[in-house]
């Protein structure tokens, strides 16, 4: 049986440390920090659609722009500008 997700206002920030790393820090399990730490689905897929949709408007809106070029404006990596230019 699964556990309900953390509510977003109670999300912990892992500072850039790995999961394992925060999880011995804290003495709690790494199934524990990856819950307390991980955006909700939901959000993450909306948030990644409107990155695929904000590259293919620029690509549209300046087709000469490279994918490094348009990977770097939207601090994004390449393999992911390709990925969405694919897609789209």
């Amino acid at each position: 049986m699964s556990r309900p997700p953390v509510p977003p206002h109670l999300r912990k920030p892992r500072n850039g440390r790995t999961i394992k790393e925060a999880a011995k820090l804290t003495g709690l399990t790494e199934q524990t920090i990856k819950r307390w730490t991980s955006e909700p689905r939901e959000i993450y897929l909306t948030r990644a659609e409107q990155r695929r949709t904000q590259i293919r408007d620029l690509k549209a809106a300046e087709p000469k722009l490279s994918l490094r070029a348009i990977a770097a404006r939207l601090g994004c990596s390449v393999g992911t500008v390709h990925n969405a230019l694919k897609q789209g």
